[in-house]
């Protein structure tokens, strides 16, 4: 396959508010439904923002280093998931000289794209052709393990960045990591704890370094701003070791994969087809109505207060990602499921 510019149109959708306000179900966004973690919600509110934070983060770095016992020089802070994908793609851009590949999943977030087609990078076909290396596990939409992600850890050559999004880690609810201990001491790990703990309008991520990759951490560094994170996106990251936040987490999984489970029989038995996967969300194809498209029926439920994601910025048309929230909600998407219009013929 011959690599080839990026075309990101359409790519920039999310799930979360719109142009309507909040949805008041809102099955778009895979922020933790037993949210927010009260003792981070305080730790935010209580955050001084009257004053700047330690420009070096001397602190919260080694609070983060010490909750995955790596070295603190392999921390990385990042203003959002988003911005470190910005600002690593541009590392990979500079690193090929410009003439880089980048390797996405079949279905993926947007951003990597994005980036890659701000950078000028091409779509590599292969791993083996690209620079730069995208992984998502469990991944999004599908919530799935990443085929053949051990295999490309181990293949892939001399300085190529393989980035591995581990946004939705500390969400999942079975399954397993497909990286041994020591393969994840060879790739660049991404966290961004906010939605696990349910404050996803906080914008703050951290990044670990691979072992050895004290260059790339200071290129990093000279790509980013001050102060890339701010005072309440550093109380946030300064919440996430704490051992009552982490046990608060670990009862949530108890309690979202009971909902899930709820949910998936319900959505079934609107005749939906659900997909199975290891995290606090799922794909599923529903069973649309003679003569209407999903768009349509989207747009119909949003009307009712329902918001679901469709899949299509993601590369996987005619179906919806759909979050795991309360049983009140689920019950509140089955009416309104009932309730769409029918075409009149």
């Amino acid at each position: 396959m011959m690599a080839s510019t990026f075309s990101p149109q359409g790519t920039r959708i999310h799930g979360g508010p719109d142009r309507h306000g909040a949805a008041q179900h809102d099955f778009s966004t895979n922020s933790n439904a037993c949210a927010p973690c009260p003792a981070a919600l305080q730790a935010v509110q209580q955050a001084d923002a009257s004053a700047y934070p330690d420009a070096s983060y001397t602190a919260l770095r080694g609070q983060l280093a010490g909750l995955h016992d790596v070295d603190v020089a392999r921390i990385v802070l990042a203003a959002s998931a988003s911005e470190f994908i910005f600002r690593i793609t541009a590392l990979a851009a500079q690193t090929a000289g410009g003439g880089g590949g980048v390797w996405l999943p079949t279905h993926s977030y947007g951003d990597y794209a994005q980036a890659a087609s701000a950078h000028r990078l091409t779509l590599a076909g292969e791993p083996g052709q690209a620079q730069l290396l995208w992984a998502c596990e469990p991944s999004s939409p599908l919530g799935s393990a990443q085929a053949g992600l051990a295999a490309m850890a181990d293949a892939r050559g001399e300085n190529v960045l393989l980035v591995l999004d581990c946004a939705y880690e500390p969400l999942r609810l079975g399954g397993a990591p497909s990286l041994t201990p020591a393969q994840l001491q060879t790739v660049w790990q991404l966290w961004t704890p906010n939605k696990a703990l349910g404050l996803t309008g906080v914008r703050a991520a951290y990044a670990i370094a691979p072992v050895g990759a004290e260059e790339a951490v200071r290129q990093l560094d000279q790509l980013s701003p001050s102060w890339p994170v701010g005072a309440h996106g550093v109380a946030l990251l300064r919440a996430w070791p704490d051992p009552g936040v982490q046990a608060w987490l670990a009862a949530s999984l108890v309690t979202l994969r009971q909902w899930k489970a709820r949910q998936v029989a319900l959505c079934e038995s609107l005749g939906w087809t659900c997909w199975r996967s290891d995290t606090n969300f799922f794909c599923a194809r529903p069973e649309l109505p003679e003569g209407q498209n999903l768009s349509q029926i989207l747009d119909q439920l949003r009307g009712h207060g329902i918001k679901l994601r469709h899949t299509a910025s993601f590369g996987l048309p005619g179906h919806v990602r759909v979050s795991v929230l309360t049983p009140m909600a689920q019950d509140a998407l089955k009416v309104a499921w009932h309730q769409l219009e029918r075409p009149i013929f």
